[in-house]
């Protein structure tokens, strides 16, 4: 097995050693959250992203070796392998570069440069490259043949320039150049298709309908709004060198040695190798690169702020009330008590405009309040969200209880789920999005790894980007949230214990049904009981796994089971138990971590061990702070430029962050207007959920869009 921990510590800068032992565990089919949380000592304390890295690149590496082997098996079979070009082969660094070795040799359809061989006209093609100072019609007459279909010195002629275009063209180093000086001075040019220019989906393209800009400046953002434009037939693309005679001139240099007659049919040649094949080779791999690019740089966006998301505050087990807005259908409310569960359910209308509807409801949701003894409301953001909220707070005698918008972004989407039918079969779907905005509240985490990410509305053209790659890194993002902050193994739904680092969609299942068949699980070795939940699967999923009021006070922390006799160790050396340990912080105190030292546990986990031991099961998410819109903003008509306002960050692109000041639109605040000073990136200055304020710019009430500012200068 080829061993590539060398180059990928080189690109990554880290030590060999510690790219060696993260290869060593994925090959052990260990998880990127367990690697970074229970194997500090082998890694030497390599994070998830870098450990991503790893997997990633080498997956790379993998891919361009295997490639290799077929380029090589295939030149083999056709007895085209020399040693030359099989050392080529084994230098080329990139798929780029092996591909362009294989170019020549590989089949291809007909082309006019193979038709000109089939000719004989392969040795006259050669004869003018070396450019001899001989007459281009004299070496050409001894090719005419009638039987061969080479009618006169013209025909011959141009068959010999196909097959130097081609010749010429496919040679790896010239590709190599071309392609560098694709790169550095390539133009991306947009102009609108004609007789699109008037349509009505063309106007969200106006800004693309004569633009241009440098390949290697274009952000990632503006190459997917013109790829997409593109594919809709509003938009008509290319991407050349601003100066295509310079890139014509660097082709004459390396083949043209002097000025004969034969140099002009190599000079023709070449102009007509670069317009034909060269110049939209290189600009299709080009577009190729520069999509890979935008697209890595969206998925991270992506990613960035689905994790933002995901590890939103909790309110916690809070018995809860949901609301899903409306107007015309009225208000869906549901009871939920600290557990999720649904206790009670019901219709309100206050916004039909009749006072005696508006009283029924006021006092319906005052007897729902008492009865289930409700300690929160979630109301959603969507249509009629803001009206819901002024009502709720304007009702007569209403208790002491915190009313908080939950953005409801993909809520439908689990409501018409196959999943929200079977755990509520009877249950209209809007109910069922009143359950999810309730769950919301208490676990924002637990209730949206139900809902397909590209569905909670945070992404930056997220369905135009390559979709496995999507899922990839999305998945990776849920995974290392669900184990960062921990699963009760005894209340986690399947959906989110398929999440949990070595379990999957059928252990996660086991884990359910022998929960229901035989109550709560006591300690964590009792989930070696569970059907096909083995040693290797309790070793990755254990240590995020929790059990709260077991029999082993270590299970309800991230205490790993393989670290508990090191920490009975420590118990036993202070005369003491392990329960009065993880409760006493003096006792922690005086222990001296070295001594525990062994091949096993070194400085790094038996920190980690201390620290859960002085807050058992911690969860890493932030509490819970109340938020409240301007009172006397609620619709576009109110907003005036220049006021400032409380709002929420609701998603990040690369342009900029776009706001919630609650009025049913979100406001952009430009990455040009998120700071005083310069911002390269947006999510150095914002994230998702939070909470900031910001002045009014400009509102287009046509397109309802709102500009926003976060600079001090912009306020008045």
């Amino acid at each position: 097995m080829t061993d590539y921990s060398a180059q990928i510590a080189r690109e990554l800068t880290i030590r060999p050693q510690q790219a060696q032992a993260v290869i060593r565990l994925l090959a052990e089919k260990a998880t990127i959250p367990f690697i970074a949380r229970y194997r500090k000592e082998a890694t030497g304390s390599l994070d998830e992203v870098t450990v991503t890295a790893i997997r990633d690149r080498l997956q790379a590496l993998q891919i361009l070796d295997q490639r290799r082997a077929s380029i090589r098996n295939a030149l083999e079979e056709r007895g085209l392998l020399n040693s030359q070009l099989s050392q080529a082969l084994e230098k080329a660094s990139t798929l780029a570069a092996l591909e362009d070795l294989y170019l020549p040799y590989r089949p291809k359809r007909r082309t006019r440069a193979q038709v000109a061989r089939e000719k004989g006209l392969e040795p006259l093609a050669l004869s003018l490259l070396q450019q001899k100072g001989k007459d281009p019609a004299i070496l050409a007459v001894k090719y005419i043949s009638s039987e061969k279909d080479v009618s006169d010195v013209e025909t011959a002629l141009a068959g010999a320039r196909d097959i130097l275009a081609e010749r010429c063209t496919e040679h790896p180093a010239i590709r190599e150049r071309m392609r560098a000086l694709f790169r550095k001075q390539g133009l991306l040019r947009s102009r609108v298709v004609s007789r699109k220019q008037q349509d009505e989906d063309a106007a969200k393209f106006r800004d693309y309908f004569l633009w241009e800009e440098p390949v290697d400046k274009v952000p990632s953002h503006r190459v997917l709004a013109m790829f997409r434009g593109e594919e809709e037939g509003i938009l008509r693309l290319s991407l050349r060198p601003h100066d295509e005679e310079a890139a014509q001139s660097i082709l004459e240099r390396l083949f043209i040695r002097s000025n004969t007659s034969e140099s002009s049919q190599i000079r023709t040649a070449l102009r007509d190798g670069y317009t034909r094949l060269l110049a939209p080779a290189l600009e299709n791999e080009l577009r190729a690169e520069l999509k890979q690019r935008a697209d890595t740089e969206a998925i991270r966006i992506f990613s960035d702020n689905l994790r933002q998301i995901l590890l939103a505050p909790p309110l916690g087990a809070k018995r809860i009330m949901g609301v899903d807005p409306g107007f015309r259908t009225g208000c869906k409310v549901v009871c939920l008590d600290n557990s999720g569960i649904l206790l009670e359910y019901t219709t309100i209308n206050p916004h039909s405009g009749s006072e005696k509807t508006r009283q029924e409801a006021e006092q319906s949701l005052l007897h729902l309040v008492r009865t289930h003894a409700i300690e929160a409301i979630a109301v959603g953001n969507g249509t009629a969200g803001r009206e819901t909220e002024r009502f709720l707070r304007n009702i007569p005698n209403w208790p002491n209880i915190p009313i908080i918008m939950v953005n409801e972004s993909g809520a439908s989407v689990y409501s018409a789920s196959e999943l929200a039918r079977a755990e509520f079969p009877d249950l209209d779907l809007t109910y069922r999005s009143a359950i999810s905005i309730g769950r919301r509240l208490a676990d924002p985490l637990a209730e949206l790894i139900k809902i397909d990410p590209r569905s909670i509305g945070v992404g930056q053209y997220q369905h135009d980007v390559n979709q496995t790659a999507l899922r990839r890194s999305l998945n990776d993002v849920v995974d290392s949230c669900v184990n960062a902050v921990g699963v009760d193994v005894n209340t986690a739904s399947e959906q989110l214990l398929t999440h949990v680092s070595g379990l999957g969609a059928t252990l996660a299942h086991n884990i359910v049904m022998y929960r229901q068949e035989n109550g709560p699980f006591r300690n964590r070795r009792e989930l070696l009981a569970v059907p096909r939940l083995g040693p290797g699967a309790f070793e990755q999923c254990s240590g995020f796994l929790r059990i709260k009021d077991g029999n082993q006070p270590l299970d309800a922390s991230a205490v790993h089971p393989e670290a508990y006799p090191v920490v009975e160790a420590m118990a036993r050396d202070l005369h003491t138990t392990v329960i009065k340990l993880m409760h006493n912080a003096s006792l922690r105190r005086s222990i001296e971590l070295s001594r525990y030292v062994d091949e096993r546990f070194g400085i790094p986990s038996l920190t980690d061990i201390m620290a859960e031991l002085e807050k058992p099961g911690r969860d890493p998410r932030p509490p819970l702070t109340a938020f409240a819109f301007s009172d006397h903003i609620h619709s576009l008509q109110d907003l005036r430029p220049g006021m400032i306002l409380p709002g929420i960050v609701t998603n990040i692109t690369a342009f900029g962050a776009f706001v919630d000041i609650g009025v049913h639109q979100d406001g952009l605040v430009h990455i040009s207007r998120l700071a005083d000073h310069f911002v390269k990136n947006p999510s150095e200055i914002v994230r998702v959920h939070q909470e900031v304020h910001v002045t009014v710019l400009e509102v287009d009430m046509q397109r309802k869009r709102i500009s926003l500012s976060m600079r001090h200068q912009d306020q008045p």
